[in-house]
């Protein structure tokens, strides 16, 4: 097991301006609880970034933009990980495990360049994401989705010519990188309702090193985890392939916690939603309930394996 307070601990991330924004923030956090901790952010390619042509629900859904990092964490050549949540697969490689989630940032969408309502009819709205995509799609019918890859500013610039009429992109990461300027509308959950995890910052770690654990015990925010576990635990339920649209949020209010979940078929015309409330303990089986009540709902139009 790596020994914390003697070596220096790599994190590894993807190499994004976003990515790194996150694993700094996860570096400087952990040194400002442990002083003196040696700490090396280790940026490695995945073939999310590299694949930059095709929408990834062809090319293998998201766990694209992990499994190399995750490679590196079991192969022992970094000893933690940041991921943006829901960028992680619902099943875990063996021996590995989320060592911690931090306090979740603002888990809703942002449009940039326009308001949903105002939006022209057939205006051409960019986002790579088959939720967004079949919400939008329910929405206004008359939308002209397409596909858009690459980082925050490559989108900008991408819709600054003219390529497109407006973007779909979540808030928190326009927030993380300072851009929350942009955003021309913050879309609420009951108009479109955000992925699992969206928001959430996972810190992945060997299931059995557990000095980095205990390391990470003070980044750990107990609400935002309840949350994500109740969201990851409705997907996980559904066993949806990438190509089915899944959307879902939970809150916690007092000592309840309270889900929404959605199901659409990617084309947006037909949907299932599903929502309820259990003690914050019981988050996990929540989320199991949730899912196993939409999956019982839903017709092969959803595409669940």
């Amino acid at each position: 097991m790596t020994d914390p307070w003697t070596d220096s601990l790599r994190i590894g991330t993807r190499g994004s301006a976003l990515a790194l924004y996150q694993a700094n923030l996860v570096r400087d956090r952990l040194q400002a609880a442990h002083p003196g901790l040696a700490l090396d952010v280790v940026p490695i390619r995945t073939t999310g970034d590299r694949v930059q042509d095709r929408p990834l629900a062809e090319i293998g859904g998201k766990g694209l933009f992990s499994k190399e990092i995750e490679a590196a964490l079991i192969d022992r050549r970094i000893d933690l990980a940041v991921h943006s949540l829901k960028d992680m697969e619902t099943i875990l490689p063996n021996g590995l495990a989320i060592g911690c989630i931090l306090p979740r940032g603002d888990p809703r969408d942002a449009l940039v360049g326009g308001r949903l309502a105002e939006l022209p009819h057939g205006a051409r709205i960019g986002t790579g994401s088959l939720r967004r995509r079949a919400q939008l799609l329910r929405l206004r019918p008359d939308f002209d989705i397409a596909p858009i890859r690459g980082n925050v500013d490559t989108r900008l610039a991408k819709l600054a010519a003219g390529e497109y009429g407006a973007l779909m992109v979540a808030y928190c990461g326009l927030d993380r990188l300072g851009r929350a300027d942009v955003a021309t509308e913050i879309l609420a959950p009951e108009t479109i309702l955000p992925a699992v995890g969206q928001g959430a910052l996972a810190v992945e770690i060997r299931a059995d090193d557990d000095p980095v654990r205990t390391l990470l015990a003070s980044l750990h925010d107990p609400a935002s985890a309840a949350c994500v576990n109740a969201e990851r635990a409705m997907l996980a339920a559904l066993d949806g392939s990438c190509r089915t649209p899944i959307a879902g949020l939970a809150v916690i209010s007092r000592d309840r916690i309270f889900l929404r979940a959605l199901l659409l078929s990617p084309d947006g015309e037909a949907e299932r939603r599903a929502s309820g409330d259990a003690p914050v303990t019981d988050a996990v089986k929540l989320g199991d309930a949730i899912g196993e009540e939409l999956r019982n709902d839903a017709g092969p139009e959803f595409g669940l394996e």
